[in-house]
């Protein structure tokens, strides 16, 4: 009960505040500026990418939580391009095969409760030229946080939603069949060092 409580009405706000951070909005601008056309985001959540489309035609805003989407409800009045909402998880995409230019996750991955289908589903709706562009934290390089990353990561799921501390995205991302044509780790500053390595 206290639980269901938290998750629907405090922790969308711990969110939308914490995902607001200067270094976590400094990477969605240089994430998302170039794309064009269609655009499925993946977590879609309070709508803080937003502002960084330049150039899109329509963005299909997947997001299964109600209250995120109800905390964007500002955001999506200064929109210049078509949002389409989808309610509903990553593991099964209601779109067409090879139907969209380009699919966004940022910081969604690690919540995901089956990242497997979720990126053969991404891999089946993006056109054959599109790309899969994200931004997510990672499992630390450091051995010790490693370490404390697995041992945390069970309390995580728990306190933010399905959160993992400790996924190799890099390996999951590759082992779907994609491959990287730019990539790039760094620190987030303003981030906990548990979690502040993204990749």
């Amino acid at each position: 009960m206290i639980f269901k409580f938290y998750n629907k009405h405090i922790f969308p706000h711990l969110l939308n505040q914490v995902m607001q951070t200067p270094s976590l909005m400094q990477a969605r601008a240089e994430l998302l500026a170039s794309l064009k056309g269609s655009c499925l985001e993946i977590g879609f959540g309070t709508g803080l990418n937003l502002p960084f489309y330049q150039n899109l035609d329509v963005l299909y805003a997947l997001e299964p939580s109600a209250e995120l989407w109800q905390l964007a409800s500002d955001r999506l009045q200064h929109c210049a391009f078509s949002i389409e909402q989808i309610v509903g998880g990553a593991e099964s995409i209601p779109l067409p095969n090879e139907s969209v230019d380009h699919v966004v996750s940022t910081w969604t991955m690690c919540s995901i409760a089956s990242l497997q289908e979720a990126l053969q589903e991404i891999h089946r709706v993006l056109k054959p030229q599109g790309s899969f562009s994200f931004v997510e934290h990672v499992l630390s390089d450091q051995p010790k946080i490693q370490t404390l990353q697995h041992l945390l990561t069970p309390l995580q799921k728990r306190l933010a939603d399905g959160c993992h501390l400790n996924r190799d995205i890099e390996t999951l991302v590759q082992q779907a069949g994609f491959e990287f044509t730019k990539k790039h780790y760094f620190q987030a500053q303003g981030i906990p060092s548990i979690g502040h390595r993204m990749l």
